[in-house]
């Protein structure tokens, strides 16, 4: 996990998340400029963005796979205090989501993000952009956020956050055979975009493509649905999240 872009010669923070979302500790990350970083006990890491502008790529080392970032310069990002340019419209209570603007720390811990009134975790952080995660004690519905850095004066928005519950059944899935995932939303009557992604496509295919984006039904019940196929025994895996709403700050 890496802010999409870092500010030359200043400092940022980055994360590695597993599977199942937990930060990882004792996890080396190269960068395509041959700079090397190892998350410490909390899953993250500090590092101080190279002089060289432009694109930057990280990977795990041993791993397949690489995230871009771009190196802009220190007169690219110049801000007054914190400003929040794009806010997620929607998010989701058990998911990161990004704050993009100016001002924000590049230490993460540095960072103070409150939502509704409770202490949110910044994952990931660079001076234009937060990566952050709910906090647990949140309810479904619309919230406050309020975004500081040091004794700088606050930047906040209002955003709404969901719950997403799975109705699926368990048992295994024989090949051939045909089986629907409902996911149920709270905290909205209105229709919310999705994704759902394939994790293990030799198990199950997943009927409209991978991935598959649609969007709930909103009302009451709010629900979307999703069609999976059999194809081989094995563990189902996967990734249903929210695609991204981001717009300028509502207040």
């Amino acid at each position: 996990m890496l802010p999409r872009r870092l500010v030359s010669g200043d400092r940022s923070t980055l994360a590695v998340l597993d599977f199942g979302g937990r930060l990882t500790p004792g996890v080396t990350v190269q960068f395509s400029n041959g700079d090397r970083v190892k998350t410490d006990s909390t899953g993250r890491a500090l590092y101080v963005a190279p002089l060289t502008l432009g694109d930057l790529y990280a990977s795990i080392d041993g791993r397949p796979g690489k995230v871009r970032t771009a190196v802009v310069s220190e007169e690219q990002a110049a801000a007054e205090g914190i400003e929040v340019t794009l806010a997620p419209r929607l998010a989701s209570l058990s998911d990161w989501f990004t704050i993009y603007g100016g001002g924000f720390c590049g230490d993460a811990d540095k960072n103070a993000v409150v939502v509704g009134g409770e202490k949110a975790l910044v994952l990931a952080s660079s001076p234009l952009s937060l990566m952050v995660l709910p906090p647990a004690e949140l309810s479904p519905g619309p919230a406050k956020v309020e975004v500081s850095c040091g004794n700088q004066e606050v930047g906040n928005f209002s955003a709404t956050f969901l719950s997403l519950e799975l109705e699926a059944d368990s048992s295994p899935l024989a090949p051939g055979q045909q089986r629907t995932m409902v996911v149920r939303v709270r905290g909205t009557t209105g229709r919310v975009p999705m994704e759902a992604r394939n994790l293990a496509p030799e198990v199950a295919q997943l009927s409209g493509g991978n991935p598959v984006k649609l969007s709930t039904s909103g009302g009451a019940e709010n629900i979307a649905k999703f069609a999976l196929i059999g194809r081989s025994h094995g563990k189902i895996l996967i990734s249903i999240r929210l695609r991204p709403t981001y717009a300028r700050p509502r207040h």
